[in-house]
């Protein structure tokens, strides 16, 4: 009898003990658990981190903010659309551009904000067009934003290679203020080799379309040998990367990642991927025989953020002295085509899907402008 209530009482001790033990860590700080916590908050923010900003675009394919936080979006066939701060998508455009010609990849391209808006009103747009004898080019043009419109086009570079595809398109200003110009081969990959062609080059030009003092070859290219950039970016040290287009048909891939240096030849046509030739410049990184067919371009902290159209994903390039350690994919397949990848002044990503471009699959409500928090990426 007196061994029964003897176990009969360590049992009960030990059901107090764990009871005791289970009350304490139930109502212990989250911190203290380390190892669940962070999973248990990543799961409830998933649903927070995407926003989608606009829907029904027709085809978008830049962004740039205003000093008001207000955003414009070019939409391919010739149109820019304002949307607001609050994320309102106004039904009346800000412009439309007659002369536009879309035609295959080319149309209404790029778009940037001078970078003394505030004081001149000054916004740029590259865009394609027909000239005489029905010959595609491409032009840079200034215009005015008043009364939430654009008026009174200048044009400020002309006669830019242009075809039905390989326009290149993104245009932005540097941390120097001189305006950075991607232009494509135009289908034609030997004019890339020739300085005095405008095909197949990064251009720099002062904000009224001169070449930009120090230029190395006394006119607007800054660097050549390129296939069809479509991708622009400054990181903290002021360094220039983009992103290009590598090879298309069976055996398309070898895109690229490059850092851009002056006067540099990076070698389209002659050499791709890993290739090397004296006097040209290896990509940082290519992406073999996979195809992202790299598009926007931005950088967060020391990462390149960039876009992919046949990738269908957001890609980060993690950057450690100058080389590309890793390449992360984010949200393959989800969205479909993603052509722009924009830093905005409140510190998250703004993505544009491409999916009515004639290659893509068009989901329910598309083409969308999404809001995405990068670091939760």
């Amino acid at each position: 009898m007196r061994k029964f209530l003897l176990i009969a009482g360590i049992i009960i001790i030990l059901v107090l003990g764990l009871g005791y033990v289970q009350f304490q860590n139930k109502n212990a700080p989250i911190s203290s658990f380390p190892s669940q916590a962070p999973r248990q908050n990543k799961l409830q923010n998933e649903t927070l981190i995407i926003t989608t900003i606009a829907e029904n675009l027709d085809t978008p394919w830049a962004i740039t903010f205003l000093p008001d936080k207000n955003m414009l979006v070019t939409e391919r066939f010739g149109r820019v659309r304002l949307i607001d701060s609050n994320g309102n998508l106004n039904t009346n455009p800000v412009a439309v551009i007659e002369d536009v010609r879309e035609t295959g990849e080319g149309g209404l391209l790029g778009i940037t904000v001078h970078p003394d808006f505030s004081s001149n009103n000054y916004i740029y747009l590259y865009y394609t067009y027909a000239s005489s004898g029905n010959n595609t080019l491409n032009r840079v043009v200034r215009m005015t934003y008043k009364d939430n419109k654009l008026i009174e086009q200048n044009v400020i570079i002309d006669n830019i290679p242009g075809a039905s595809n390989h326009n290149g398109g993104r245009i932005k200003f540097g941390p120097d203020k001189f305006l950075y110009i991607s232009t494509g081969d135009a289908q034609n990959p030997s004019q890339a080799q020739d300085v005095n062609s405008l095909g197949g080059k990064i251009l720099r030009v002062t904000d009224e379309g001169k070449p930009a003092p120090g230029n190395p070859f006394n006119n607007p290219v800054y660097s050549y040998g390129h296939r069809n950039v479509q991708g622009l970016a400054w990181d903290s040290n002021n360094r220039l990367w983009a992103t290009e287009h590598g090879r298309s048909g069976a055996e398309s891939g070898l895109d690229e990642i490059n850092l851009i240096e002056q006067g540099k030849n990076y070698g389209w046509p002659v050499i791709q991927g890993n290739e090397q030739r004296q006097g040209m410049e290896t990509p940082r990184i290519n992406s073999g025989s996979t195809t992202w067919a790299p598009s926007g371009a931005t950088f967060v902290g020391s990462s390149l953020f960039f876009s992919g159209l046949r990738g269908q994903a957001l890609y980060k390039a993690e950057i450690n002295n100058n080389q590309i350690v890793q390449i992360k994919e984010h949200f393959k397949s989800q969205y479909g085509r993603i052509r722009e990848v924009i830093l905005g002044q409140d510190g998250m990503l703004y993505i544009t899907t491409s999916n009515k471009d004639g290659r893509g699959n068009p989901q329910l409500n598309d083409d969308k402008v999404i809001k995405i928090d990068p670091e939760d990426l």
